[in-house]
């Protein structure tokens, strides 16, 4: 049975193993495979007539579906599958298989990196002193940005799903006071340091506000010029799940004006990031390149559960379907 992975590279560079695929078929790996809408010969190419492509950024589209007969299953390498025809792989009787969760911990450890860096600067500071603004100074200490102590305050966080919640156990421990909004309430959760609440009202109230829900069409775009107006003025603003939750011209605008405080980002709205994004030159933003998932016990995680799912397929009893 012919496997083709035509983008391992990100998931893979090197560090961990694909044995647990391989050892399932004749496995092929391209680091990377490039594409366009205009052409997509690269990918037919490469997918040939294999029976199983895994795919973590390739888009497997309609053109590409019709010009592969072979076909029968694909792997996403990643929890969002919207890189692939969904309905028209069904229409196929292509199953397409995501990995829903593997990077829980790794997302919520850099969110509250994120967190921290921003009311810290700490590899600012570090940068200060080796430049030598230590040894010089009058005082015996000195800081180049506000430092902002959590306990306290409050943080707000939308979407709570594994990740959500993990970052709010964290801040917790922290001394935060934490109001969710989900569309389901888990009674189990709640406390004396955690409510659920609107949208308006955590807007309203946070001092800190976090995301952590799926792109949906309701939701594009809902850190929006109208929304930030409900805010408190110099909240802190974290994005770890999806970069066209944000309206990125008007957060720009908002950090420029100083209606926000500050904003940091492990996803944009369009990846790699473009040139001409706004946020690059806003004022107080973090940008990390979309590495909150990417840790290797994340990462080999993620292969053990891509493995999985393929080794399921082939015994009939498929797992983690997303167009059935």
């Amino acid at each position: 049975m012919k496997i083709v992975v035509l983008d391992g590279y990100t998931e893979n560079p090197g560090d961990i193993s694909w044995e647990p695929i391989s050892s399932q078929g004749e496995l092929t790996v391209y680091d990377r495979t490039s594409y366009d809408p205009g052409n997509v010969a690269p990918i037919i190419e490469r997918a040939g007539d294999a029976e199983i492509i895994f795919t973590n950024k390739t888009p497997i589209t309609r053109e590409v579906l019709d010009a592969l007969p072979k076909l029968k299953y694909i792997g996403v390498l990643a929890t969002g599958f919207n890189v692939v025809d969904v309905a028209y792989a069904k229409e196929k009787d292509v199953l397409v298989s995501n990995i829903p969760t593997y990077g829980t911990a790794a997302v919520a450890q850099f969110a509250t990196a994120l967190l921290l860096e921003v009311c810290h600067h700490i590899g600012a500071h570090s940068e200060a002193v080796k430049e030598g603004k230590w040894q010089d100074n009058a005082d015996w200490c000195f800081w180049n940005y506000p430092l902002v102590e959590l306990a306290g305050k409050t943080l707000g966080i939308i979407g709570f799903g594994r990740i959500g919640q993990s970052f709010a156990r964290v801040a917790q421990a922290l001394g935060m006071n934490v109001l969710v909004n989900d569309v389901y309430e888990l009674d189990e959760l709640k406390s004396d340091t955690l409510h659920y609440t609107a949208l308006d009202e955590l807007l309203e109230k946070s001092d800190v506000i976090s995301l952590h829900c799926p792109l949906t069409p309701e939701n594009t775009g809902m850190i929006n010029q109208e929304n930030i107006a409900k805010m408190k003025k110099g909240v802190i603003i974290i994005n770890t799940s999806r970069g066209p939750l944000v309206n990125e011209a008007d957060l720009a605008a908002a950090l420029d004006a100083g209606r926000v405080g500050w904003a940091a980002v492990d996803v944009v709205s369009t990846e790699p990031i473009r040139a001409e994004n706004p946020l690059l030159r806003a004022k107080n933003v973090i940008i990390t390149p979309h590495i909150a998932w990417a840790p290797k016990e994340s990462r080999e995680r993620l292969m053990e559960i891509a493995a999985e799912n393929l080794r399921q397929y082939l015994a009939g009893n498929p797992v983690n379907i997303v167009n059935q």
